[in-house]
């Protein structure tokens, strides 16, 4: 996996090390390095190196041999570092000035899941906001507390430096710097051969491990989760939800959190924003002030704040990017 597909687009180069990640290894060869005849001569030209002296051990029993190493990353556009092999593990220096160098000439370097103990021990991410697996929020924090981390997405695009949560995110930020290089019908493309959707919605919080409610409290709630679908429109007081469910609203809002992860109020907002966006997706799509009120925003300066600041784009935005009939 380590020749050049004959195209002329951006250089992207994955490191490959001693302990290596096989997985978000291959989720970055799969994006980049398969040969996409249909988006042209323009795509990428894929190459990995080696980060250290092979042979390299894999996860999975499997062994790494690279016919490179680091001098790779002098013609590298974007650089891709996998899982690193444990959070806690020291980052040789050579492999880390050989990083430095790239980012300073304005190479874009992302790490996917647990591979942000690189990019944090270069230095990249101080003041920066980055994100990573959930479960190494607190060591990555504990280490570098000059990082902003968010644990509540699945990827964060900073510019030159991207990083992306669990290992499946690291497909969800592929897409999206195929989307941001060749557009959205491209990364389309991409997503169809993997047999993913091309954009998933919320973050990592749903998949962060909670308390199991018992049969009891789950039959309370999830009518009523039904009945607050139905009825996103509307303004509905914590008390009604509170009495509808049988309990005290503090009671209420206790159990509502450990099932779903939010308060009520953010798991509405959150609701409300992916039924804009459904609408928004639809071919022929209602107009943005219909889709405010039908969503439960009433004006659609409340809907482009909440996307702003929840989705970093504007409702037109979205729709030019995701419109179905696009």
């Amino acid at each position: 996996m380590t020749s050049v597909a004959s195209t002329s687009g951006p250089h992207v180069v994955v490191l490959a090390y001693d302990g290596l990640c096989t997985f978000e290894f291959g989720v970055a060869y799969e994006v980049f390095g398969l040969p996409r005849p249909e988006v042209g001569a323009g795509w990428y030209r894929y190459i990995t190196a080696a980060a250290e002296p092979g042979p390299l051990r894999a996860a999975g029993g499997l062994t790494v041999s690279v016919d490179g190493g680091l001098e790779r990353l002098v013609q590298a556009d974007l650089i891709v570092v996998p899982g690193w092999r444990d959070i806690d593990a020291a980052v040789p220096e050579p492999l880390l000035h050989a990083l430095r160098i790239a980012h300073a000439r304005g190479a874009r370097i992302m790490s996917l899941c647990s591979g942000i103990a690189v990019l944090a021990a270069a230095g990249f991410l101080d003041g920066r906001q980055a994100t990573t697996h959930w479960r190494y929020i607190a060591a990555v924090s504990a280490r570098y507390p000059d990082i902003d981390l968010n644990p509540d997405v699945l990827y964060i695009d900073g510019g030159q430096v991207l990083t992306a949560a669990g290992s499946a995110a690291g497909i969800d930020l592929c897409l999206h710097v195929v989307r941001r290089d060749f557009g959205a019908e491209a990364a389309n493309s991409v997503a169809r051969r993997l047999v993913v959707p091309p954009h998933r919605e919320g973050g990592q919080a749903q998949f962060i491990e909670r308390p199991i409610l018992d049969d009891r409290e789950g039959a309370r709630l999830s009518p009523l989760i039904d009945w607050l679908r139905s009825r996103l429109d509307e303004t509905i007081p914590l008390k009604l939800m509170a009495d509808r469910a049988g309990m005290s609203e503090r009671t209420f809002q206790r159990r509502f959190k450990d099932l779903t992860g939010k308060s009520p109020g953010d798991w509405l907002l959150l609701e409300r924003l992916r039924h804009a966006c459904e609408l928004l997706q639809q071919p022929g799509s209602a107009p943005l002030d219909d889709i405010a009120r039908i969503s439960g925003f009433n004006t659609l300066a409340t809907m482009r704040h909440h996307f702003r600041c929840r989705l970093s784009t504007s409702p037109a935005a979205y729709r030019a990017r995701f419109r179905l009939d696009a």
